[in-house]
């Protein structure tokens, strides 16, 4: 949940996925669509994809527990370099570096490493550095390693801070540290720039039948993959070409509203979206693999993206919102 997430937006949502999945047998038998609902607003949902993998692969070859090893933990579904050093060095004590963004710009301030903190190449270089440190001082005291591995990440996260705001004057390293006694902690780390993200003009109908509503079940590979979503096209329509549009569907709109647009923004791709409720007397004939009809109490249990929240919300689809 860590990855790519603030700890304080992790708390609620971690506190619930326990209470939901205490152990890792009951995580790998997990329906997904509960799981995808409880991890509703995280995002990268292929995440929780690959815990409910790894959970499954636990329970069938390692009795429900993570390897102490961290090879092979890096077989295991989902776990890469850094989850893998992590869990070595911090669960189990073993000598093993977890490189994570705080720890990066920790190191590289400290040596002044002018490189690309993106490249994987100098990740790669800085994990040795670490693992090197406890070979050569032949450190194996689990307590230690443990202790030092998160205290690398809290001091990324509290002290040496990004953007050229590290609270140098309460670091330990303040007198060994490069970058500080050479004043080049705001041009270090050097981190090349974000490739463009990719603006899509998307326009949403949210077809109402009644009290019912009619949504769409995203593609089981690729972005959101196999969660619900509001019946849309990548480009924006004005309410002419969106009437038209729904008659290519087979729909006849009894009335059409305009909603507030949106905007979510994905990694490298942004979605700008106009929306229309569509209320209808009658639906015609629809693919149920694709689409399904669901009532509110139903719809409240789904997994549906946080990129539509603008629309859950204004119906009162989430928790605290009182349109009906």
């Amino acid at each position: 949940m860590l990855q790519q997430t603030r700890v304080e937006a992790v708390i609620s949502y971690y506190e619930r996925f326990r209470k939901q999945y205490p152990d890792v047998e009951s995580l790998a038998k997990a329906d997904e669509e509960t799981l995808l609902r409880l991890w509703e607003g995280l995002g990268y949902y292929s995440r929780v994809r690959n815990m409910k993998k790894c959970a499954q692969v636990l329970m069938e070859r390692y009795n429900g527990t993570l390897p102490e090893n961290k090879e092979e933990m890096m077989k295991l579904p989902g776990i890469g370099s850094y989850t893998a050093g992590a869990v070595s060095a911090i669960a189990y004590g073993l000598p093993e570096a977890a490189v994570d963004g705080n720890v990066l710009r920790v190191l590289a301030r400290l040596f002044a490493i002018r490189d690309d903190i993106r490249d994987l190449k100098l990740k790669k270089e800085l994990e040795n550095t670490i693992t090197d440190f406890y070979q050569k001082n032949r450190i194996s005291d689990p307590e230690y390693i443990s202790d030092l591995t998160q205290a690398l990440m809290e001091l990324g996260a509290t002290v040496c801070l990004p953007s050229g705001r590290p609270l140098c004057e309460k670091c330990p390293f303040s007198s060994d540290c490069k970058a500080c006694r050479e004043s080049l902690t705001d041009v270090i780390p050097f981190r090349s720039r974000d490739r463009d993200r990719r603006i899509v003009d998307r326009t949403l109908f949210v077809i109402r039948h009644e009290d019912d509503f009619l949504l769409h079940r995203r593609p089981s590979e690729g972005l959101l993959a196999g969660m619900y979503e509001f019946i849309g096209i990548d480009r924006k329509l004005n309410r002419e070409e969106a009437l038209h549009h729904l008659k290519d569907m087979g729909i006849e709109a009894k009335e059409l509203n305009a909603l507030p647009p949106s905007r979510h923004v994905f990694t490298h791709l942004e979605w700008r979206m106009e929306a229309y409720e569509i209320l209808v007397e009658e639906l015609p004939e629809f693919d149920r693999s694709e689409y399904i009809l669901t009532d509110r109490h139903q719809l409240q249990s789904l997994a549906v993206p946080s990129a539509f929240r603008t629309y859950l919300n204004h119906y009162g689809l989430r928790k605290g919102d009182k349109r009906k």
